[in-house]
C-alpha cells in the first residue's frame, strides 16, 4: 500500500473545502498518493467528487470519513449568545445547534460501492462490523490517532494501517474521546514522538503527519520509522486546492499565531487565530457537531465577504513555509529537499 508509493507523501484530506478532485487527483499523477474529505459533504455530492477524480487521474486514491461522535449533551446556550454578536456583524441568522451523523452510513456505502481501494477515519475507529465490509470488498483500512493508546485499538479492531497526527498538525485533532477540560482536548504528542511510541507497540505501517511542510521533515519521519508522510498545511496554497481566497491571504502573509479551538465546531482543531477564535474559543464547549452547525452561516457569510476574521484559518503549526505553487511542483520540491536531507544522513557511519 503506502510503501509501495514511488514517493511516500499523502495529501491530507481537507474538510470544508480545501480538498478537491482535482488537488486529489494532481497529488496522485506526482507519484503521492490523495484522499478526498467526505467530511460536511453529502452523499451525493462525495460520490461526485469520487468520480470527478477517477475522470482526472486513473491512479488510486483514497476517501476520509468522519465517524460520528456521540451527543455529549454540553449546553450551548451561552456560547449561542457570544456567537450572536458574530451573526449580527455579518447580518445572518445562526444555524441550529443540531446533532447529526454527517450522514457517515450513506457515505460509507458510497466509497464501497465505488469500490476505493483506501479509506481512511477521523475521529474515532469504525466499527468492527465496518471494517468486515470494507475488507470483505477489497478495502484498506488507515485510523487516524493522536496517542498509543488510541493506535493500539485500532490495531485490535483490524485497521492495516494508521495516520499518526501530532500535536503540530493543522485542522481537527483526531481524538477518539474529546475531554473538555483540555484546551487540545486530550494529550498532546509530537509527531516524531507519537511516531516512535506507537512503532514500539504496534506492527502495522505507520504515517506520520503534523507540522510536515519540507522534504526533510519527510525524510525525518521516514528515518524514525514511518512508511509515508502525511502533509496537509504545504498544500492549502496549491493551485488546486479549493481554500478560500482569505484564507490564502492569512497564510500568505504569516503574521498570525496557531492555536486550538473549539468554537467553530465543538471540537478542538488548530487554525491561525483570528477574532472569532479570540471571541469565543474560552469556553467553547465539547459539542461537535452542533456547534459546527451554529457557526455555518457566520463561516460562510465571513468567507463571502473575504473576511478572515470569522472563518476557519485551519494550519499547522509550521503554515509560513508553505507557498503558491501547483501541486506537481510541491511534490517536485518536496521530492529534491528529501533527497538533499537523505544525504547529509551520510555523515553517520
Amino acid at each position: 500500500m503506502f510503501d509501495e508509493l514511488t514517493f511516500p507523501v499523502v495529501a491530507a484530506p481537507m474538510a470544508g473545502g480545501p480538498t478537491t478532485p482535482e488537488l486529489v487527483a494532481a497529488v496522485s499523477e506526482a507519484d503521492g498518493f490523495g484522499f478526498l474529505s467526505a467530511g460536511m459533504l453529502t452523499p451525493a455530492a462525495l460520490a461526485a467528487q469520487i468520480d470527478r477524480t477517477a475522470e482526472l487521474t486513473g491512479r488510486p486514491f483514497g476517501v476520509n470519513l468522519f465517524v460520528p461522535q456521540p451527543d455529549t449533551g454540553a449546553d450551548v446556550s451561552a456560547h449561542r449568545t457570544r456567537l450572536e454578536a458574530f451573526a449580527r456583524e455579518y447580518d445572518v441568522e445562526l444555524g441550529e445547534p443540531k446533532w447529526d451523523d454527517d450522514a457517515y452510513p450513506a457515505k460509507l456505502d458510497v466509497v464501497l460501492g465505488k469500490r476505493i481501494p483506501v479509506v481512511s477515519f477521523t475521529f474515532g475507529p469504525p466499527s468492527p462490523s465496518d471494517v468486515l465490509r470494507l475488507h470483505d470488498a477489497g478495502a484498506k483500512v488507515v485510523v487516524t490517532v493522536t496517542t498509543p493508546e488510541a493506535a493500539h485499538r485500532a490495531a485490535d479492531l483490524g485497521a492495516d494501517a494508521l495516520v499518526l497526527q501530532g500535536f503540530e498538525a493543522g485542522g481537527h485533532r483526531s481524538l477518539f474521546t474529546d475531554d473538555p477540560r483540555l484546551p487540545g482536548g486530550g494529550a498532546e504528542y509530537g509527531v516524531l514522538a507519537l511516531l516512535r511510541l506507537v512503532a514500539a507497540r504496534v506492527d502495522l505501517p505507520l504515517i506520520a503527519a503534523g507540522g510536515l511542510v519540507h522534504g526533510a521533515d519527510v525524510a525525518a519521519v521516514l528515518a524514525a520509522g514511518a512508511v509515508a508522510a502525511q502533509l496537509g498545511t504545504v498544500f492549502l496554497r496549491a493551485d488546486e486546492a479549493g481554500t478560500s481566497e482569505a484564507h490564502r491571504k492569512a497564510l500568505a502573509l504569516a503574521e498570525r499565531e496557531t492555536a486550538f479551538t473549539r468554537a467553530f465546531s465543538g471540537r478542538p482543531a488548530r487554525g491561525l487565530v483570528n477574532k472569532f477564535m479570540d471571541a469565543l474559543s474560552e469556553g467553547a464547549p465539547a459539542a461537535y457537531p452542533q456547534l459546527n452547525n451554529l457557526a455555518g452561516p457566520v463561516r460562510k457569510a465571513s468567507a463571502k465577504a473575504g473576511d478572515p476574521e470569522a472563518i476557519s484559518l485551519w494550519a499547522g503549526q509550521t503554515y509560513p513555509l508553505a507557498y503558491d505553487a501547483s501541486a506537481a511542483v510541491i511534490i517536485e520540491r518536496l521530492k529534491v529537499e528529501a533527497r538533499d536531507a537523505a544525504a547529509r544522513l551520510d555523515r553517520i557511519r
